[in-house]
């Protein structure tokens, strides 16, 4: 058996490619890699950007729909390219979907980050997503930024399933898992709807690192590589409390699901650092972990997989209590990686714009003679 499926068959933690391309959902592929235990998929603006622009598994159909309107805006051709693809996923994950009594085998597709700070036009676009997608295995992408929360409220109360993504801090994570309550308790079929809270990992620890190479002591030195994975733990303590709450009990005896914790930005940027640090210590149920190719394979071939999320808490705990004693400051940091993250997105879908607006210009004119 391989390490994705003992870790959803033994400690209840789905594994999610973060990857997806035309190639990947066209020629058998994710089939190979469900089959193999992985059980959703994920995207993002850089994602699509490489898949798209970095080959010709396109080209067709960007021919045929520049031909098709003429005047198609390239935001409206990414899109009809990006959900074939997420069509494409959904349908290669719906056995999972139904397996899992439509808790698991998900396709994450992402509004356009530029309205991250706008909740009006964030749920519109959720909408207009969800409706022409026509998936129910689909999640829609919403950043966690303080304008994010009413949009996830109001989108869960709708039906539409929900990925808050962007997530940093424990307190907006906190502010997150109320939000998606909130939205359950307005909806009559809570049952229905399947939500992730998206825990980003690598980029916290990059940053911290940095501050604690700025420091050079002996004791910031023992903190490097560890922030995130306590960050995240003290996440999980929280969620665990918050699923008992009498507020949230009252949901789940309407039928709701739990909206599990998603660990997200796990390939590890430190070559100094395990391939595998953000598999092996972030295991436990009822939650998500979501790979890039790369850590995918190095997870399958050889992670040592054991409850850990549970476990070293109070080591967690000291370790933030240090880096605060050290004149670090986690909140200003995760904020800070908040507003780069939004602006990381959508410059990269910008970047996706203009490389998809050359590619049809290149398209058209070559064939055009």
């Amino acid at each position: 058996m391989l390490n994705a499926q003992i870790l959803y068959s033994k400690y209840g933690q789905s594994v999610w490619l973060d990857y997806i391309d035309r190639n990947l959902v066209d020629r058998g592929g994710l089939k190979i890699l469900v089959d193999e235990g992985v059980r959703g998929v994920t995207s993002n603006p850089t994602i699509f950007h490489k898949a798209i622009t970095g080959s010709a598994d396109y080209d067709e159909d960007i021919l045929d729909l520049a031909e098709a309107g003429e005047g198609m805006e390239e935001e409206t051709l990414f899109q009809w390219l990006a959900i074939k693809d997420v069509r494409m996923a959904a349908d290669i994950l719906q056995a999972v979907y139904l397996s899992s009594k439509e808790r698991d085998g998900f396709v994450s597709l992402e509004v356009s980050p530029h309205l991250a700070m706008d909740a009006e036009a964030t749920i519109e676009a959720a909408r207009h997503l969800w409706k022409i997608v026509d998936r129910p295995n689909l999640m829609i992408k919403i950043p966690a930024t303080k304008a994010g929360l009413s949009a996830i409220e109001q989108l869960t109360a709708e039906g539409i399933n929900v990925n808050a993504t962007l997530l940093f801090s424990v307190e907006r994570y906190k502010e997150v898992i109320e939000a998606h309550r909130r939205g359950l308790s307005k909806n009559e079929n809570p049952g229905k709807i399947a939500s992730v809270a998206s825990f980003f990992l690598s980029r916290i620890d990059t940053k911290v690192d940095d501050a604690l190479d700025k420091l050079g002591s002996a004791e910031a030195r023992q903190l490097k590589g560890r922030i995130a994975i306590a960050n995240a733990k003290m996440a999980y303590k929280y969620f665990k409390a918050f699923v008992n709450y009498p507020a949230f009990r009252a949901e789940r005896e309407r039928g709701a699901h739990v909206q599990r914790p998603l660990w997200a930005s796990t390939g590890t940027k430190n070559p100094a650092y395990s391939d595998v640090m953000y598999v092996e210590s972030l295991i436990g149920a009822d939650t998500v972990n979501t790979l890039p190719p790369k850590t995918l394979d190095a997870m399958q071939a050889h992670a040592e997989l054991y409850t850990t999320l549970e476990t070293g808490i109070e080591e967690a705990r000291e370790n933030l209590e240090a880096l605060a004693a050290l004149g670090i400051n986690l909140n200003q940091i995760t904020q800070e990686l908040e507003e780069e993250g939004v602006k990381k997105f959508a410059d990269s879908y910008d970047q996706l714009m203009a490389g998809l607006k050359q590619k049809r210009f290149e398209l058209t004119r070559r064939y055009a003679g």
